[in-house]
């Protein structure tokens, strides 16, 4: 087997475990946090998307940082620091008792974080040209696999053994991704004596900018328009649902729709972007997204907005393995760890921005307009790419 398709097999249970172990949190969180004394809704909603934030708003800091270290030392390290450092923070987790100790955790792991990233990096440098949308494909699907196992796992537990047997968990599968990177992944890389180039020198390297500007804002935008109502979506199945009693595993129900959805469409879109070009689907994704954002803010019951988000995870699947097959094939190698820094910074400023702008409109207008807005947001991003992107490839 060539070493970049062992290396994607490595990386996919590795971003797997990672993957599986964080989407445990993210439903019960807003729970965990009452349990810790919350118990205002409007302050749950405002700490939940505080605490979830928190996290990629540091990554988004660090990002850049870990990538200039991958292009100096090795992909392979990072994959190694990041998987490690997290298990030790969320296992710490798990003993918190105020949700103030709980948001410090949270912002120290962001400085740690970046497994996925690291990955991304490796196998898109790693895979040749003509493979590299079936390959990032393949390896969002560990990803959407995780966030799909990940919230049915969390909410099980959280309902046999409580919430903090969830962080316990977490701790074990990024043990095991920090285990397999260690004895299976394999990187010839040669440690850089020379200079480290700066952000002026890397964006001169790039042959086209602006293609790669609008990369960055794709991801950020994309990643808000999720993440606003991923940290609230457990309170919205708490209005929606007649049946209280299971409400920590209908919630992961809802959040698993979209990753199943994601699993079984990320490698065939993956292929077509190979074949038709990943600026096309791109665009149709977007507009997709945008358009499925809106129904969801109608529905009377949870199982409407189980098939909804599983449409989504349809139309958001080829989002950013498309971001990544178009930054792969026009960023240079030696730079790759930063360039795939910033745009995880997009990511992460997205993530975080979601996070806080859904808690704070479903705060003071209600959780249906965060659906809206995020449409709003997805709509003109399909636009902009429409003129920037793909009239121009």
């Amino acid at each position: 087997m060539e070493i970049w398709k062992r290396n994607l097999l490595v990386c996919w249970f590795g971003v797997f475990a990672t993957s599986s172990g964080l989407s445990q949190i993210a439903p019960v969180l807003p729970l965990y946090i009452e349990h810790l004394g919350v118990h205002d809704v409007a302050a749950i909603e405002r700490w939940s998307g505080i605490a979830f934030g928190i996290t990629t708003l540091v990554m988004a800091i660090f990002s850049p940082i870990w990538g200039r270290a991958a292009d100096k030392y090795g992909r392979k390290a990072m994959l190694l620091r990041a998987s490690l450092g997290m298990a030790i923070v969320v296992t710490c987790m798990g003993f918190v008792h105020s949700v103030y100790q709980l948001v410090g955790l949270r912002l120290l792991q962001g400085t740690i974080s970046g497994f996925y990233s690291g990955s991304i990096t490796l196998i898109a440098t790693q895979s040749p040209r003509e493979r590299a949308g079936w390959a990032l494909g393949t390896l969002s699907t560990a990803s959407v696999g995780g966030m799909l196992f990940g919230p049915l796992f969390g909410g099980y537990l959280a309902e046999t053994l409580g919430f903090r047997s969830v962080f316990f968990s977490t701790g074990l599968l990024l043990l095991i991704a920090f285990l397999l990177s260690l004895f299976f992944v394999q990187e010839q890389f040669t440690v850089s004596q020379e200079k480290v180039l700066g952000f002026k020198d890397i964006w001169r390297r790039l042959p086209n900018p602006g293609l790669i500007l609008t990369m960055f804002v794709t991801t950020f935008v994309l990643q808000l328009a999720l993440y606003s109502i991923e940290p609230i979506i457990t309170v919205y199945v708490g209005q929606i649902t007649q049946d209280m009693t299971h409400i920590a595993l209908i919630s992961g129900l809802v959040f698993a729709a979209s990753g199943l959805a994601s699993v079984i469409a990320a490698p065939r879109l993956g292929v077509l972007s190979d074949k038709i070009g990943p600026q096309k689907v791109m665009l149709g994704a977007l507009i997709a997204a945008g358009i499925l954002f809106i129904p969801q803010a109608m529905v009377h019951s949870p199982w409407q907005l189980v098939g909804l988000r599983f449409l989504l995870g349809i139309a958001t699947a080829g989002l950013l393995p498309s971001v990544n097959t178009l930054l792969k094939c026009n960023i240079p190698d030696e730079v790759a760890g930063r360039a795939f820094g910033f745009n995880q910074s997009a990511q992460f400023l997205g993530t975080f921005s979601g996070a806080v702008l859904g808690g704070q409109v479903a705060a003071f207008f209600g959780i249906h307009y965060v659906f809206f807005t995020t449409s709003l947001l997805l709509l003109l991003n399909a636009c902009w790419v429409y003129q920037t992107v793909y009239k121009r490839i």
